[in-house]
C-alpha cells in the first residue's frame, strides 16, 4: 500500500491530505509506541490514528485490510476501495474532484504541516534478515531501511557493501546497485539471492564480479494467474525471504500468500505451493492455505517458512507431488505466546527461520522472541526474549530474522537496529560490534 500512498502524495502534494488509521488485529499493534516504530520502519510522512479499539473502523464500515476512502473537501465520503491496488482508481477520482472544487472555489491549498517522528541514527537501520555462511565465515546482513546488504565477519568487521544505500531499482556494480528495503537472503556458491521486497523483484549479486542484477520482476506487482512466465516478464508480489535447493530458487511471496519457486535452468518462474487463499488450511502443495508467508529456510527436503499472518511454522515438501503441513500454528485469529508441543503452541506474528543442529529457530515477532522449534516432536521452548520489548542483552524488540552458526544465533533485532549474538551453550547474548561502514 504503501508506495502506492506515496504516488498520490506526491503526485497531489497541494491538494491531498492522506491520514492513516491503524485497526490493529495483533495486541502488539495496539500499543502506541509500536505503531511509531512501524510508521519509521515503513518511512511514512503523514499522521497516522490508533484505532485500537477500532472505532473508526466501525463507522466507516470497514471489513478489510487495507480499506481506503476519500473525503471531499466538504467532509463527504465519496468512495472507498478494499485491496492493495487503489492507485489507478484513486487517481482518476482525486484528479476529478479537484477539478470540481476547483470549479466551485471551494478547494484549499495551504500547507498543513505534521510532526514527523525522528529517524534513527546508527550503522543499521531496521535490519530485516541475516544469513550466516560458516564456510566463508561471513554474516550478510539485510540492513533493510539503508537500502543495502552488508558482508561482515563474525565479530562483526564490514568486508564488502552491496548497495549504494540510495533507495531505488538499479542493477550494476555494487556501489551503483539500489534497493527498495530488501528482506531476505540465500547464498549458492559466489550468488547471493535478494528479496527486494518493495521493488517486487527477486535480484542476484555476483559476489566475484561485484555486480547485481535483476533475476525477476520489474518494480509492479504480480499475481499468480499470470504463471507459469519466463522470469524476465513475471512481476513479484512483496518476496520476504528466498531459499535454494539445486536449481531452484524458492521465494516467500508475502503478498499472494505463496511460495513460488524459479527454475534458473529453465528460466521458468511457477508456483511452488499456496492456493493464493489467506488463510491456514493443509493439503496438496497448490490447494493449500498460506498467510503472508515471510522467513523461509530448507533441509533440500522440505521448506520450512514462518506463516505470519496465521502466527504459524509450516513445512512445504521440495518434491512437487508433497503437500503442505502445519507444524504450529492455527489460524487468522489464534495467537499468543505459549510454548509447548503441537497444537497448545501459541505464537504472535512469525517472521523469520533458520536450521541449526536439526531444530527450526524462529523469530517470533510481536512477542519478541526467539523459540527453538523440534519438527519432529513440534515441541517449542523459548530461547531468547523475555516477552516484552527493550533493548537489554536478553531482551528483543519486534526480530525479523535469525540465522544459526558454530553453536550461536545471529539475530535481527529490527527495532533496536541491532545484530544479536545469542551463544547457545552459555545462554549469554551479546551485540554485534558492526565496523568499518558509516
Amino acid at each position: 500500500m504503501f508506495p502506492q500512498l506515496r504516488k498520490l502524495e506526491e503526485k497531489y502534494t497541494k491538494e491531498l491530505v492522506v491520514i492513516g488509521v491503524h485497526s490493529a488485529k495483533f495486541d502488539t499493534e495496539k500499543i502506541t509506541a509500536n505503531i511509531r516504530q512501524a510508521v519509521l520502519k515503513n518511512d511514512i510522512h503523514h499522521p497516522v490514528v490508533n484505532d485500537a479499539g477500532m472505532q473508526i473502523w466501525r463507522a466507516y464500515g470497514v471489513q478489510a485490510w487495507p480499506t481506503c476512502v476519500i473525503i471531499d473537501p466538504m467532509g463527504k465520503v465519496i468512495g472507498g476501495q478494499s485491496g492493495e491496488q487503489i492507485y489507478d482508481l484513486f487517481d482518476q477520482v482525486i484528479g476529478g474532484v479537484i477539478t470540481e472544487f476547483d470549479r466551485r472555489g471551494l478547494l484549499s491549498r495551504r500547507t498543513i504541516e505534521f510532526e514527523r517522528e525522528q529517524q534513527p541514527g546508527g550503522l543499521l537501520k531496521f535490519p530485516g534478515k541475516v544469513i550466516a555462511d560458516v564456510k566463508g565465515g561471513r554474516l550478510f546482513i539485510s540492513d533493510s531501511n539503508h537500502n543495502r546488504i552488508l558482508v561482515t565477519t563474525f565479530d562483526g568487521e564490514v568486508k564488502e557493501v552491496i548497495g549504494s544505500g540510495k533507495l531505488g531499482r538499479k542493477d550494476g556494480a555494487f556501489e551503483q546497485a539500489e534497493f527498495e528495503k530488501q528482506q531476505g537472503m540465500a547464498l549458492d556458491g559466489d550468488y547471493l539471492y535478494i528479496a527486494d521486497t518493495e521493488n517486487h523483484a527477486l535480484r542476484v549479486a555476483d559476489l566475484k564480479a561485484r555486480t547485481v542484477s535483476t533475476v525477476c520482476g520489474n518494480g509492479r506487482q504480480g499475481f499468480p494467474h499470470e504463471l507459469p512466465a519466463k522470469a524476465d516478464v513475471a512481476r513479484m508480489n512483496s518476496p520476504w525471504d528466498v531459499a535454494i535447493v539445486g536449481d531452484k530458487v524458492f521465494v516467500a511471496m508475502a503478498g499472494t500468500h505463496q511460495i513460488w519457486a524459479v527454475d534458473r535452468k529453465t528460466e521458468v518462474v511457477t508456483v511452488h505451493a499456496g492456493s493464493g487463499r489467506e488463510g491456514l488450511q493443509d493439503s496438496t502443495l497448490t490447494l493449500a492455505w498460506l498467510a503472508q508467508p515471510s522467513g523461509l529456510c530448507t533441509d533440500g527436503i522440505n521448506l520450512y517458512f514462518a506463516d505470519a499472518e496465521v502466527s504459524a511454522v509450516r513445512m512445504a515438501s521440495v518434491a512437487r507431488t508433497g503437500r503442505v503441513q502445519t507444524l504450529v500454528g492455527h489460524d487468522l485469529f489464534v495467537w499468543g505466546d505459549k510454548d509447548g508441543v503441537g497444537d497448545e503452541v501459541r505464537m504472535q506474528h512469525t517472521l523469520g527461520i533458520c536450521i541449526g543442529d536439526n531444530m527450526l529457530y524462529v523469530a517470533d515477532g510481536y512477542n519478541h522472541k526467539i523459540k527453538r522449534l523440534d519438527p519432529r516432536t513440534r515441541r517449542c521452548d523459548t530461547v531468547v526474549g523475555t516477552g516484552q520489548p527493550g533493548a537489554t542483552p536478553n531482551q528483543l524488540d519486534e526480530p525479523t530474522g535469525v540465522a544459526y552458526a558454530n553453536g550461536k544465533l545471529y539475530i535481527a533485532d529490527t527495532n533496536n537496529h541491532r545484530i544479536q549474538v545469542f551463544d547457545l551453550a552459555t545462554k549469554t547474548a551479546t551485540t554485534l560490534n558492526v565496523r568499518g561502514v558509516k
